[in-house]
């Protein structure tokens, strides 16, 4: 792993996938890591991102910052998701081909591909048909990142490549229920619905939506493989290419969490793309697989949650 050695820049090192892939890049032994929180440099300031790169001179760069947020977040701030995302990854991109950056890994999302796409997703599926509306803003931003680094990898032949990676969680993910994903939205709500005397707990939509999940562990082990090999595809799934019903989901996690109450399923509310599981053929022909099946890392977040649930000091603010 020569490129260990190698001085590395993770934007966004302090988010959930930052900090994962920080952690592992250390333990396997990184020398020089950079990381900047987002008082010391805004990443949406063009001028700033600039005079970084030139004074740092990063030569791999793993794009893991971003606006993220669950569907009411997506669905109530749309221009921001937009816009922040824009800002964000176009200046990382450009600074990273102006300065000679020798390789670049932009982090994308499942939500980029059509809401209709045939299942299990291909890469090659990507603009193929409409997007799901309610998470539209950030999945436009992300393509536009794709595609900008589709473009350099293609034409000006720089390792400038893109992954997709199905809905993470783990340790360090965001529990407030306005703006989180569904997994950790319900480990809080079972969580404390289960110290409250099993109250019953109210779930979105109808629970038969399908999801794919993988632990963000699991991203980060992904993410060093594939830096250790010269990419062939400017675009990659990364996931488990396993699916499972949202109702599932809640039972497994009620399950380890010991909420022994009521499930409610909110009709009213939306269910988002009906199903949504990732082809994962390239990246296994590669020889990665995840290490963690859901139900322990459902555990192993859950563990976490409750050892630092004190310093989580969740508010619920709106964005």
């Amino acid at each position: 792993m020569d490129f260990l050695k190698r001085k590395i820049y993770i934007a966004g090192h302090k988010g959930m996938v930052g900090s994962s892939i920080w952690r592992l890049l250390k333990a396997r032994g990184a020398e020089s890591l950079i990381g900047t929180s987002s008082g010391d440099l805004d990443l949406r300031n063009q001028n700033a991102v600039s005079q970084f790169f030139k004074s740092e001179k990063p030569e791999i760069v793993i794009d893991a910052a971003a606006k993220v947020g669950g569907i009411l977040a997506n669905d109530n701030f749309p221009f921001e998701f937009l816009m922040d995302n824009l800002q964000i990854q176009n200046n990382l991109i450009d600074c990273a081909l102006k300065e000679n950056v020798d390789r670049f890994l932009f982090l994308g999302s499942s939500c980029v591909y059509p809401k209709k796409a045939i299942q299990p997703i291909k890469e090659e599926y990507l603009l193929s048909g409409s997007l799901e509306k309610t998470n539209e803003s950030y999945a436009i931003a992300k393509i536009a990142g794709i595609k900008a680094c589709e473009a350099i990898f293609l034409k000006k032949k720089r390792l400038f490549t893109s992954i997709m990676p199905s809905n993470l969680y783990g340790p360090f993910d965001n529990f407030d229920l306005n703006s989180s994903h569904v997994l950790p939205a319900m480990i809080r709500k079972f969580h404390e619905s289960k110290i409250n005397g099993n109250q019953p707990v109210k779930l979105w939509g109808t629970g038969t939506p399908m999801r794919e999940f993988l632990h963000v562990e699991d991203l980060a082990d992904a993410v060093i493989f594939l830096l250790d090999k010269t990419p062939t595809y400017h675009i990659l799934n990364v996931g488990t290419g396993y699916d499972i019903e949202i109702k599932d989901l809640a039972l497994m996690i009620q399950g380890v969490i010991g909420h022994e109450g009521e499930i409610i399923w909110d009709r009213n509310m939306p269910d988002g793309t009906h199903r949504k599981v990732m082809d994962v053929s390239k990246i296994k022909s590669m020889g990665w697989k995840p290490r963690l099946s859901l139900i322990e890392g459902i555990t192993q977040t859950y563990k976490w949650y409750l050892q630092n649930i004190d310093k989580l000091k969740i508010v619920d603010m709106q964005l």
